[in-house]
């Protein structure tokens, strides 16, 4: 067995989160990965190790940056929630306020509200769209525009993998005239100094880690539970789960979300790239209510709709924009395992992420051994 360098520090009292680092790259098996949390303010945690690209054996590094899929919700979901707290839209006005071709096909009483929390009724595109094409913003704003809800919206929710970003993206670009990677950049990463990026610089690419194919572990799995009753809707084509995640097609198919012309796009739903250290600090803000006021977070962070996903065809839960990863605690999780997240009560910023995608039957280990390893440490 290879034993793997664990690289980084842990503050005294947090040893348990290396440990439990360290074993996650025996059981089930890393690649490479990075895990970081703040508390109060304070970097506790800052671990790295494994391999950034197992093709060419680069090695991660402190600053090695990786695609997180959706876990890119959270800081899209910030960027909307501070124009809303400046009070430069209303966020239950219809969306056509800002954004008048939205209106078009019976949307005309969509809220942003709406298109936080998965009820606009928009999960997939009608028409057969490719990944070239999503690249082009204005093309994929005007496609959504056009289109008719799947259901009445606000009368139920269902999860918008990708369609959740460029709508709430349009938002943020009517309102504010800047494109969210545009955004972020100025008004948060660049600031704090994070590496975290909607839209990579071109010349960062070369440190993006590679990620590896996906693989199933089915450990804990019992029947009934959540991610077979996924992956039986998402295998049925008449689905609404199917077609979510079929278009544009490649989806799962972990090369395209490798090539450098998506990482340099916006799609502000599922292409952010970013440390752990980067997301854990941006999480730790939030935990000491900054970036966003207590009041505004307070109703972001509240459950805005649970139940029957109509997508996922299990039961969720949503704030503004985020997802829930414990009592207290919001933030979002990306295909594959990654997870990034806020606990206020704690003064906790969280983030795990990794190289190697893995579809868990159970809840995912890696993510929830290092979590429970910190929590022990509080």
């Amino acid at each position: 067995m290879t034993v793997v360098a664990i690289e980084g520090a842990c503050a005294e009292g947090y040893e348990a989160v290396r440990d439990a680092f360290a074993a996650n790259f025996v059981d089930p098996g890393e690649i490479g990965a990075a895990v970081a949390a703040v508390v109060d303010g304070q970097l506790v945690v800052d671990l790295w190790a494994g391999l950034a690209d197992a093709h060419t054996g680069r090695e991660w590094q402190q600053d090695t940056p990786v695609l997180v899929y959706s876990a890119t919700k959270g800081p899209t979901a910030l960027c909307v929630l501070r124009l809303w707290e400046r009070g430069l839209f209303d966020i239950d006005a219809p969306v056509a306020d800002v954004w008048p071709e939205f209106a078009a096909a019976g949307k005309g009483e969509v809220t942003t509200r709406h298109l936080l929390t998965h009820q606009a009724g928009l999960p997939v595109f009608d028409e057969p769209i490719s990944f070239t094409e999503c690249h082009d913003h204005d093309l994929v704003a005007a496609r959504l525009a056009a289109q008719a809800p799947r259901w009445e919206p606000g009368t139920a929710h269902g999860y918008h993998p990708l369609t959740w970003g460029w709508l709430v993206g349009e938002v943020v670009r009517r309102v504010s005239g800047r494109r969210v990677g545009a955004m972020l950049a100025e008004e948060v990463a660049g600031p704090l100094g994070l590496d975290l990026w909607i839209g990579l610089p071109p010349d960062r690419e070369a440190a993006v880690a590679r990620l590896a194919p996906g693989r199933l572990d089915p450990t804990g799995a019992t029947p009934g539970d959540p991610a077979l009753v996924f992956l039986a809707a998402i295998m049925d084509i008449d689905s609404l789960t199917f077609k979510a995640f079929a278009n544009p097609p490649g989806q799962l198919d972990v090369e395209s979300f490798n090539a450098p012309e998506l990482h340099q796009a916006e799609w502000p739903a599922a292409n952010g790239i970013a440390t752990a250290h980067a997301l854990a600090r941006l999480y730790g803000e939030l935990a000491e209510d900054r970036l966003l006021s207590a009041a505004t977070l307070d109703e972001a962070s509240r459950a805005q709709v649970s139940g029957p996903d109509l997508v996922l065809a299990v039961d969720t839960a949503f704030g503004l924009g985020f997802s829930f990863h414990g009592p207290g605690s919001f933030g979002h999780e990306g295909a594959g395992g990654s997870v990034a997240f806020a606990d206020r009560s704690q003064g906790l910023g969280f983030a795990y992420v990794m190289n190697q995608l893995t579809a868990s039957l159970g809840a995912d280990r890696r993510s929830r051994r290092l979590v429970d390893a910190l929590y022990g440490c509080l």
